[in-house]
Order: structure tokens, then sequence, then C-alpha cells
């Protein structure tokens, strides 16, 4: 048993942001140019039903917008970097990711042809992800799933793409596994694509330097 297990193999470090995998530069926004309002974390967690369903709207409208100008790609990455700070606080976490946001971040991922978005989308799943303390009924997860296997896939080679995509993926099945242990019977809308692990192991199999350490 002593030669199976060793103590670091029980430590459980989340995957987005820790320092020993990938070094993330500072995210910072500009308040001024949000377009929506500021609110903190703290401030978020506690809007009543009304304003918080108005901040929601705002922001999708403001991420599904398709307008291709730079000041429009500007503006979706300010509420991206915006999105990133406020979605370490596990409250807020929780209320993003079950709310409509969650798919239009998806679609963000999917669609935008700026891979600064979709690089700081993938972030913005990620921290969702490892923050939130519920996951509700119906939640695309397996949408996401798809969606990042495809584009690891379709970027193999490139690692400094898969360096954005990957912790994503991972917070991603950490959640799920983490759901499943709570419910007594798994829901369909977590089940996890098996494209998902063939990707990882081949990952793994190719040895690349996914992160820098």
């Amino acid at each position: 048993k002593e030669l199976i297990y060793t103590e670091s193999d029980l430590i459980i470090t989340p995957i987005i942001d820790n320092p020993k995998i990938m070094k993330q530069a500072p995210v910072r926004f500009d308040s001024k140019a949000l377009h929506i309002p500021a609110y903190s974390a703290e401030k978020l967690s506690s809007l009543k039903d009304v304003d918080w369903n108005d901040f929601l709207q705002r922001a999708c409208a403001l991420l599904d917008s398709t307008e291709k100008n730079p000041g429009a790609a500007r503006s979706k990455l300010n509420l991206l970097y915006y999105l990133c700070t406020v979605a370490v606080h596990k409250e807020v976490a929780s209320r993003l990711i079950n709310s409509q946001l969650f798919p239009v971040l998806i679609q963000q991922l999917r669609a935008a042809a700026n891979w600064d978005i979709r690089a700081k989308v993938a972030r913005v799943i990620g921290l969702l992800a490892l923050h939130t303390s519920e996951l509700g009924e119906n939640i695309p997860v397996s949408e996401a799933f798809i969606l990042l296997t495809e584009l690891i896939r379709e970027n193999f080679r490139n690692s400094k793409l898969k360096q954005c995509l990957l912790p994503a993926l991972g917070e991603l099945l950490y959640l799920i596994a983490s759901e499943e242990v709570k419910k007594e019977h798994p829901r369909e809308c977590l089940l996890v694509p098996s494209a998902a692990y063939t990707v990882l192991m081949r990952c793994l199999r190719e040895g690349v330097r996914l992160f820098h350490c």
C-alpha cells in the first residue's frame, strides 16, 4: 500500500489559475468602458431578482452582439475580464453558471472569430466550474464538453490554445465528478462524452508540455 499511494495523491488542487500549472496574467477590467454596472461580487450576490435579471440581460446582450468592429471585440473582452474577477465568489459563480449566461458563453466559445475572446470565455467557464457550489438541472454541460473537446482536437498542435482550453475541460470534469458523488442517480445532462476522455488520453500519450509550470 505504501508503494501504491503517496500523500500528494490525496491532495486536490484547482486547475484554473493554479500557479504550479499555468501562470496567468492579472485580470483587470475598465469599469468606465464596461457598459454594465461594475458591481462587486458581494453586491452581485445580494441583488434582488429584478436587478439580477436586468444585469444578466445586459451582459448576455453585450456578449451576444454580432458587431464585428474592434470596439465591439474590446467591449466583450472587457466584460469577460470583469466576469473573471467576480466568478471566484462562490455565490456569484453558482448564480452565473445556473443562469442564461452559461449558454451564451458556450455560444461565444463556438462562434467568436477572435481567439482572445474564446480564450477568456474558456477561462470564465473554468472559473465558474471551479467555484460553483451547485449545478442546477438542464444546464448544458455536455454541450460545453463537446465543444471544448472539438476545439482541442482541431487545434491539437497549437499548445498555446490548448493551454487556454484544457483547464476549463478539467474543471468541468471535476465538477461533474463532484455532482455525481452527491446524486444517487446520474443525470443525462451531466454525462461526459467519451471523446473528452479520448482527447485527454491523447494529450498524455503525446507527452506534450501543455502548461507553463
